[in-house]
């Protein structure tokens, strides 16, 4: 089997190269958003994996891939606009609709389950937290951050540059502290597992904060790792 990822291989750049390869760190705990600059050995040994069992499993599912040929997206290839459309289109369209949508679900299994299950009063805390970050990040990236990017890729002036890298700053360490919050609603609801006799709606609530987490890690990787560097790269 061709050894394509190794010990060494950048875990963002993994994720850029074979997306799929996101499904495979999140089961495993290991991230690749927030913490996707750095070599996949330093992951591997923070979590006390095996790193035979890790890169034999990666490069069999890369391999597969290959064969079955699957179609995605190539983002090297793809110009900025176009990954600031899909970002929007796909992950901010998703967290408008979703945080509303999980909102009364998330206070319901507070109010019935609260005084037996005391750590769901956490969970409401952190959920709203990161509700009222994340509707005001992403506006803030759709009506300001965003269009600097564009503008300075258009005009690299230093007052372009100057001021896209203060944005750049700003939106890595909100994204960092959006990523502690769900890592934080993780821990506390056990991997996202229900207590036994979990009611539907308490298992629903579960479900669909991990289908949260795992949406808001793809969002943050294509920003931290492809949109973000690429600006850089360009000053």
């Amino acid at each position: 089997m061709t050894q394509t990822f190794t010990e060494s291989s950048i875990i963002g750049n993994i994720v850029t190269e074979f997306p799929k390869a996101s499904d495979f760190f999140k089961a495993n705990r290991i991230d690749f958003c927030c913490g996707g600059n750095r070599p996949l050995i330093e992951a591997i040994e923070e979590r006390n994996l095996s790193s035979e069992e890790i890169l034999t499993e990666l490069n069999a599912l890369y391999d597969e891939a290959k064969r079955l040929s699957e179609s995605t997206i190539n983002w090297e290839q793809a110009s900025s606009a176009e990954l600031i459309q899909y970002i929007v289109g796909k992950h901010h369209r998703y967290l408008s609709e979703e945080l509303p949508k999980l909102t009364p679900y998330v206070t319901k299994v507070l109010r019935v389950h609260g005084a037996q299950h005391p750590h769901l009063a956490q969970i409401h805390k952190l959920f709203h937290q990161l509700k009222a970050d994340l509707e005001q990040h992403t506006i803030k990236e759709e009506m300001e951050d965003f269009p600097a990017l564009i503008a300075f890729e258009e005009d690299p002036k230093p007052e372009n540059k100057e001021k896209l890298l203060t944005i750049l700053s700003a939106l890595e360490d909100e994204h960092q502290h959006a990523g502690d919050i769900i890592k934080e609603i993780r821990k506390v609801t056990n991997d996202f597992t229900p207590p036994p006799g979990a009611c539907g709606t308490y298992r629903l609530v579960y479900q669909r904060l991990e289908e949260l987490e795992s949406d808001l890690f793809e969002h943050i990787h294509l920003e931290n790792n492809i949109l973000f560097p690429r600006a850089v790269e360009t000053m």
